[in-house]
């Protein structure tokens, strides 16, 4: 993670001379744009020209030279030198505007982001183009209680979504074949990474252009506090709904829809949040669990792993092997591609993991940031009492909101 630092004022002259813009709530709030491709690129730009004060960019990728065609903060040198578009796009829109809090993560949204950052947020803008990383930030969101941003853009065609809990869910509208497919991929990291190894999608800087922009007016409404209910100025939001562009025939449309399950195990809350500046990512394990039991006032205190296993060992099923590793789950893709693990793309590698830590965890030397825990995020904690939510708040000085 790093930080780009906050000057001056912005757009004064202009925005307040329009009728329903709040300077102050602009410049106080905090969005979070995961993925910063060719429509997060246009979120970005917009974000950016309304004078939003405090953003965070998320983006695992690197840029290409198929990149460059649909996306307005990249050039040819980045694609050459293969640069973060977490970074490049968080340095292009302070380039165009100057007086941004701007924080880049060039990481994965399910295990590289902290929940504590999620909670500061205002919305989240998710800028996606496969249903797993959507499903990650819907996850987040309902944890965090943050209404989130659904955007998605193919050939001349667009559309976009806002899920807000307790109205509607992301997990709840999906059909049953593509839930199964996506809790498949949360149960298999030796086939598929946290990271979709994605193909070429037929997008066109029109179409990122059009639904970028529907999404960053939809923010201002959510960071404005406007909806259906509010008298003036006549407001009506996507929240529950969903916008719908087709450029081929020139039409657009926006009609219901509430999936929203009572069952549905997303629909998660982690409330009460007791910050702790004492704790952060980067204290050892036995530390943490020794501050966790006196925060907690429990000698029994066990932190759940919740969003990555911590993996000791892999097994490839030819040879049996048994091959020492310390990683979090969300790595071991990674580990296996970069160190040829298989030798037939369809072999299984079996893991031994720990799904929970407590004081028999056999590395408590190692810290929380290496079994897979991001700065800034809240524990799961159970005790022999109750269940408990504590915040890493010692890491929230490394981020600039």
């Amino acid at each position: 993670m790093k930080t780009i630092t906050k000057t001056n004022l912005w757009g004064n002259e202009v925005f307040p001379l329009l009728s329903w813009f709040n300077s102050e709530k602009v410049k106080n709030a905090k969005l979070m744009v995961v993925g910063a491709g060719a429509l997060g690129n246009e979120v970005l730009k917009n974000l950016a020209l309304f004078g939003i004060g405090n953003i965070v960019v998320v983006d695992f990728d690197r840029i290409e030279k198929s990149n460059l065609c649909r996306s307005v903060l990249f050039r040819i040198e980045d694609a050459e030198n293969k640069r973060s578009k977490a970074e490049v796009a968080a340095r292009r829109i302070k380039e165009i505007n100057p007086t941004i809090n701007l924080n880049y993560i060039h990481g994965d949204i399910g295990s590289d982001v902290g929940l504590g950052l999620f909670r500061e947020m205002d919305v989240v803008i998710g800028c996606l183009d496969n249903r797993f990383a959507r499903y990650l930030i819907n996850r987040h969101c309902f944890r965090a209680n943050i209404p989130w941003i659904d955007g998605g853009i193919e050939n001349l065609e667009g559309n976009v979504r806002i899920f807000k809990p307790g109205i509607n869910c992301y997990e709840c509208s999906l059909s049953d074949l593509e839930l199964d497919q996506l809790y498949y991929r949360t149960g298999c990291p030796d086939i598929a990474s946290f990271n979709v190894v994605r193909g070429r999608v037929a997008t066109t800087p029109i179409s990122a252009s059009i639904i970028g922009a529907i999404q960053t007016q939809e923010a201002l409404k959510i960071i404005h506090g406007y909806n259906e209910e509010t008298r003036s100025p006549k407001c009506k939001t996507l929240i529950g709904r969903m916008y719908k562009y087709d450029g081929m025939l020139l039409s657009s449309s926006n009609y219901k829809m509430l999936n929203y399950e009572d069952d549905c195990l997303n629909h998660e809350l982690w409330q009460p949040v007791i910050q702790s500046p004492d704790l952060n990512a980067e204290m050892k394990i036995s530390e943490a669990i020794n501050a966790l039991k006196k925060l907690l006032n429990s000698d029994d205190v066990t932190i759940n792993l919740m969003n990555d296993k911590f993996v000791y060992q892999l097994i490839p099923e030819s040879s049996e092997e048994e091959i020492d590793v310390l990683i979090p789950e969300s790595k071991v893709a990674d580990f296996i591609e970069n160190n040829n693990i298989k030798k037939d793309p369809r072999e299984r590698i079996f893991q031994k993991f720990y799904e929970n830590i407590d004081t028999d965890f056999p590395y408590l030397n190692l810290s929380l940031l290496d079994v897979g825990i991001p700065h800034y995020d809240i524990l799961h904690i159970t005790t022999n009492k109750s269940v408990k939510y504590v915040e890493l708040s010692g890491d929230r000085q490394k981020f600039e909101i």
